[in-house]
C-alpha cells in the first residue's frame, strides 16, 4: 500500500497541469481507401481553465496511437472553446478495431460524477474494416454536445447524426468512462422528476424534469450505425448539460408541428418553419437549423439563418432537388428554436426526415412476338441510377403508388422478374427463358429505376400484352374415373385462332402426349387427330393408375402436308390435381398439387357421404384442408374441384378439373402438447418444487400420466427421475440436491403411449442474488460492525437473505473514497470490511464510500461475472 499511495501522490501532483478543462467530445472518422482513414477528436473545453492543448494521443486500436495535431480552435460561448484534432492511419489488415483517447481531466464540478476534476476524459469509436461492407464512414454530428436547460422544464437534445454512406442509426445511453475506459465510480445518469430518456430511433434525449437539480452533468451514448441489418459500428459521444436554476424563464418556444415528407427529384420543396414564445412575447426568438441537406455542395438549399424576432419568427425552408440527392435513406433536418432570455436560453427543437424519390421510369411499352414479350420502355430521368428491376403479374392490378412508397410492393402480387445492371439498357425479352409464355395469359410488367445504395425509384405504369394465339391452348385435365388399372381422364384444349396459312398450309394434326407425373418427364405419344376443331379426348384406351399417379398432357400441333410436314408448337405442359391425404388424430389432413399454365382461383373439397356421394363441404382459395370431428378408425374418402382460367378470356370459363378420390382412415398418432412448466428452487432445504398444468383441460382430452426427466446441467442430457401415475399429478418435489441448478422438462403421456414432443425446459440458474447494505457502523460495539452482504442472523426470514451463497464462487470487492484513492480491496465472498484501510491501517472517516464490485456466479454455462456499482456509507455513533 505504501508503493500505491506513492504512486497516488505523484499522480495528484502531475495532474493538475492538465486538469479540469474536458466538457465533451467524440471520435469520428473518415474512409480514404481500402485500409486508409482519416479520424478526427473533437472536444469541447473549458476556456477560462486556459489549458492548451496543441496536440492528443489517438490509439487506433491494432496496438498503435499517434500524437496527432491541433487544427481548429473555436470559441462557441458559455466558457466553452471547440478543438479539432485529425491525424491519418493506415491498417494493416481487415478486422475490427476501436479508436479512443484519454486526456485528464474533466472540468470540476460536474454534478453526477464524484471528483470530476480528478476523472480523465475517455471516449471510444468502434470501426469494422470488413471486405463484405465496402468503404464506410463514421456518422456525423451536427449538433454541439454542450447544451443547457431551467430546472422545472423539460429539456430536449438531439445529436442530429447522419449517415454519409445512407446507413441507418440508432442511440443507446451508456455510462460516462474514466481511466481506462472503465465506468466511473459513482457515476450516475442525471434523475429526472418524471424520466430520464433517450429515443433509440430519434436519438431525443429527454430530461423530465431536472426539478431542482441544477449544475453541469454529463451523460455518454452510442450512435449505432447500420447496414443489412447488421450492426458495423458506432461513435460514442460525451456530452454535457447545463441546468439554471430559479433561471426566470416560463417555457421554451414552440415550433409548429412539421411532417415527414417525401418529394420527388426536380421537384421543389418549400416549407414555412413558425416558432413563437408563447410565455414571454418579450423574449427574442432565435431559428437555425443544422442537417444533411445543408451540406451539399450544390446549393440547392436555401434557408436564411440565423433569424430572429420579438415573440416569434418564421423562416422558409427551399430545396431545389434533383437526381443527384437521390438516396434510400431520409434527409434529417434539425429546426432549433432558441429564446433570448437573460438567465437560461430555452429551445424547442423539431427534427423532420426528407426522402428524395427518383420519377418513375416512362412510357413502358410490351409487343408480342412469337412465343414471348419484347419489352421497353425510356432511359430513367435519373441517370446516376445503376440499373433497373422489372416485376411481372398475370393480369392488370391497378396499383398506384402510395405516398412515398418506393418501388413495387409485395401486395401487389406482382414477382421480379430480372435485374438489370445498366441504366441505358431499356429493352428487354421475357420468353420465361426459352420455354415461352402462355398464350391466353395477359402478362403486365412494371419498372423501376435501382440506385447503388439501394434506392428505387416509383415504380412505372402498368404495361400489359398478351401472346398472339396462333397455338393450342390446353384447359382440361380432369380425372373421371380413380382406378389402379381402369383409370379415366378427360383431357380438352382450344384451336388456334390466329396463324399464317400461307406459311402453314395444311393439312393440320394434333399429337397428343402423356406422362406419368407433373411435369412431363417421360412424354409417350399416346393419339392423333386429323380435325383442327377436334379438341376433346377422354383417356380410356390404356392402364392408368389415377388412384397412385398424377398425370400431365401436352399437345404439338403439326403441318402435315406431305413433304413439308413440320411441328408448328405446342400447348405447355398441364396436370392432373393430385390429392394426398394424411390421416392423424380425429382428424385426415388433405394437400393438393396441379401444376397447369392456367390460374386456379379456389378449390371446392367433397367428401363421400353414407349415400357413397360426394357433397361438398369446404371452398378454399389454398392447397390444403383440414377435416377434423372424425372418429378413429372409420375410413372417410375425398376428392377437388379446381377452379380457374385464363386471363386473355376467350377460353371456356371456368375452368373446372377434378381430382383422383382418396380415402383415409384417422388414428391416433398426436401426442399431447406439452405441459407447462414452472420450478421454484427452495434453497434453505436444497430442493426444487416442480409445478405444470394438466393439459387435458386446456389442448388434450386422453393424458394419462407424466415423465419428468432432469439435467444437472445446461445440456441434452436428461435422465428419467419420475414418473406421476395420473393425469392429476401436478407437483413434484426434487429433494437431496447439492445445488438447486439445473434444467427439467415433463412429458405428458397419452393413452396410446404417446408423449409429448417439443418439452420446454425450465432451468434453475441461481439461488438468490447477492445483496449489498448501503450503511454500516464500525464503533466496535459488535452491531452491524462489518460490512458484508447482510447481517448474520438466526431468524429463518432472515436467512432468505443470508449466506450461503449457492451460486457465488467469489468476488472481487474494490472500494474508494470520494477522491478515488482505493481504501480496501478484497476477493472473499463475504467482505467483511471493518471500515479502515485495507483493514489493518486507520480508520476511514465517517462519509460515503463507492465501490466497484465483480461478483463472479455460477450458472448452468459456467462462470459469469456480474458487476455491481454503488456506495455505502460509514456511520460511527457518537
Amino acid at each position: 500500500m505504501k508503493k500505491y499511495f506513492f504512486l497516488l501522490f505523484n499522480i495528484l501532483f502531475v495532474l493538475p497541469a492538465w486538469a479540469t478543462h474536458n466538457r465533451a467530445g467524440e471520435i469520428t472518422y473518415k474512409q480514404l481507401s481500402v485500409f486508409d482513414y482519416g479520424a478526427s477528436i473533437v472536444v469541447y473545453a473549458k476556456t477560462s481553465a486556459n489549458i492548451p492543448r496543441p496536440s492528443l494521443v489517438l490509439n487506433w486500436g491494432d496496438g498503435t496511437s499517434d500524437t496527432i495535431p491541433q487544427i481548429s480552435v473555436v470559441s462557441v460561448g458559455n466558457d466553452t472553446e471547440r478543438r479539432e484534432y485529425y491525424g491519418v492511419h493506415t491498417y494493416s489488415s481487415f478486422g475490427t478495431y476501436v479508436l479512443w483517447f484519454e486526456d485528464p481531466n474533466r472540468n470540476g464540478g460536474v454534478v453526477n460524477i464524484p471528483n470530476s476534476d480528478l476523472i480523465p476524459f475517455y471516449v471510444e469509436t468502434k470501426l469494422i474494416l470488413s471486405p463484405f461492407w465496402g468503404f464506410n464512414n463514421s456518422p456525423v454530428l451536427l449538433q454541439p454536445p454542450i447544451d443547457e436547460g431551467c430546472s422545472n422544464r423539460i429539456f430536449i437534445h438531439n445529436p442530429n447524426a447522419y449517415d454519409p454512406d445512407g446507413d441507418s442509426l440508432s442511440y443507446e445511453l451508456v455510462f460516462c468512462k474514466g481511466s481506462g475506459g472503465l465506468p466511473i465510480p459513482g457515476y450516475y445518469y442525471p434523475v429526472g422528476t418524471i424520466s430520464f430518456s433517450l429515443d433509440a430511433i430519434t436519438g431525443d434525449l429527454i430530461w423530465n424534469t431536472p426539478g431542482s437539480f441544477c449544475g453541469e452533468y454529463n451523460v455518454a451514448f452510442l450512435i449505432k450505425e447500420w447496414r443489412n441489418g447488421q450492426v458495423i459500428g458506432y461513435v460514442e459521444r460525451d456530452m454535457q448539460i447545463t441546468i439554471i436554476c430559479n433561471c426566470n424563464n416560463n417555457d421554451p418556444p414552440i415550433i409548429a408541428n412539421l411532417l415527414d415528407t417525401c418529394i420527388e427529384a426536380g421537384d421543389t420543396l418549400v416549407m414555412a418553419v413558425s416558432a413563437t414564445d408563447l410565455t414571454l412575447p418579450s423574449d427574442n426568438v432565435t431559428l437555425t437549423a443544422t442537417g444533411s441537406p445543408f451540406l451539399l455542395q450544390d446549393n440547392s438549399v436555401s434557408f436564411p439563418q440565423p433569424v430572429s424576432g420579438l415573440g416569434g419568427v418564421t423562416d422558409t425552408f427551399i430545396w431545389y432537388t434533383n437526381c443527384s440527392h437521390v438516396k434510400k435513406a431520409a434527409y434529417q433536418v434539425t429546426f432549433k428554436a432558441e429564446d433570448g432570455n437573460t438567465f437560461a436560453n430555452l429551445v424547442d427543437l423539431e427534427t423532420v426526415r426528407i426522402t428524395v424519390v427518383a420519377p418513375a421510369p416512362q412510357n413502358p411499352v410490351a409487343t408480342p412476338l412469337g412465343n414471348g414479350l419484347n419489352l421497353s420502355w425510356n432511359v430513367s430521368p435519373c441517370t446516376n441510377a445503376i440499373g433497373y428491376k422489372l416485376y411481372r403479374h398475370n393480369g392488370f392490378v391497378g396499383y398506384v403508388h402510395g405516398y412515398c412508397e418506393t418501388g413495387v410492393p409485395a401486395y401487389t402480387g406482382y414477382t421480379l422478374l430480372d435485374t438489370i445492371g445498366n441504366v441505358m439498357d431499356t429493352t428487354y425479352r421475357d420468353d420465361n427463358n426459352g420455354a415461352g409464355l402462355t398464350p391466353g395469359q395477359i402478362y403486365c410488367y412494371m419498372v423501376v429505376a435501382l440506385f447503388a445504395d439501394g434506392a428505387e425509384s416509383y415504380a412505372s405504369e402498368e404495361f400489359c400484352a398478351q401472346l398472339i394465339r396462333d397455338l393450342p391452348v390446353i384447359t382440361n385435365i380432369s380425372i373421371n374415373t380413380t382406378s389402379t388399372t381402369n383409370g379415366t381422364v378427360y383431357v380438352a384444349w382450344s384451336s388456334p385462332k390466329t396463324f399464317d396459312s400461307t406459311q402453314i398450309p395444311g393439312p393440320y394434326k394434333y399429337l397428343l402426349y402423356r406422362s406419368a407425373d407433373f411435369f412431363g418427364g417421360a412424354y409417350t405419344l399416346i393419339d392423333s387427330f386429323p380435325s383442327l376443331y377436334d379438341t376433346i379426348y377422354v383417356d380410356t384406351l390404356h392402364t392408368l393408375n389415377t388412384s397412385d399417379n398424377p398425370y400431365s398432357y401436352k399437345v404439338e400441333f403439326i403441318n402435315d402436308s406431305p413433304g413439308n410436314r413440320f411441328l408448328v408448337g405446342s400447348t405447355q405442359n398441364a396436370s392432373s390435381v393430385y390429392l394426398t391425404v394424411s390421416p392423424t388424430d380425429n382428424a385426415n389432413n388433405l394437400s393438393w398439387e396441379e401444376h397447369v399454365p392456367w390460374t386456379n382461383t379456389g378449390y371446392v373439397v367433397y367428401k363421400q357421404n353414407i349415400s357413397l356421394q360426394f357433397d361438398s363441404i369446404a371452398s378454399v382459395t389454398g392447397t390444403t384442408y383440414a377435416d377434423t370431428g372424425l372418429i378413429n378408425g372409420v375410413e372417410y374418402c375425398y376428392m377437388i374441384k379446381s377452379v380457374g382460367g385464363y386471363s386473355g378470356g376467350g377460353f371456356v370459363d371456368p375452368i373446372i378439373n377434378f381430382s383422383e378420390q382418396k380415402c383415409a382412415t384417422p388414428i391416433d398418432n398426436v401426442p399431447p402438447c406439452p405441459p407447462e412448466l414452472t420450478v421454484e428452487p427452495n434453497c434453505l432445504e436444497h430442493e426444487n418444487v416442480l409445478v405444470w398444468n394438466n393439459p387435458n383441460n386446456s389442448c388434450a382430452d386422453d393424458v394419462m400420466q407424466y415423465q419428468i426427466y432432469f439435467s444437472p446441467g445446461n445440456t441434452d442430457q436428461y435422465v428419467l427421475i419420475a414418473t406421476m401415475p395420473t393425469a392429476n399429478d401436478t407437483v413434484f418435489i426434487h429433494t437431496g440436491l447439492v445445488t438447486t441448478i439445473g434444467c427439467y422438462k415433463v412429458l405428458a403421456v397419452d393413452s396410446t403411449g404417446n408423449a409429448s414432443q417439443d418439452a420446454i425446459k425450465f432451468c434453475v440458474d441461481s439461488c438468490r442474488e447477492y445483496h449489498l447494505p448501503n450503511i454500516f457502523t464500525p464503533d466496535g460495539d459488535n452491531v452491524n460492525d462489518l460490512f458484508h452482504p447482510c447481517d448474520e442472523t438466526t431468524d429463518l426470514a432472515m436467512q432468505k437473505l443470508c449466506p450461503p451463497y449457492q451460486n457465488i464462487r467469489d468476488v472481487k470487492m474494490r472500494i474508494f473514497n470520494r477522491w478515488g484513492q482505493l481504501v480496501f480491496e478484497t476477493t472473499d465472498l463475504n467482505i467483511l470490511w471493518n471500515g479502515k484501510i485495507d483493514n489493518t491501517g486507520a480508520e476511514c472517516p465517517d462519509g460515503v464510500y463507492y465501490y466497484v464490485c465483480d461478483v463472479n456466479e455460477i450458472y448452468l454455462v459456467g462462470i459469469k461475472t456480474r458487476v455491481i456499482n454503488g456506495f455505502v456509507h460509514v456511520l460511527r455513533k457518537p
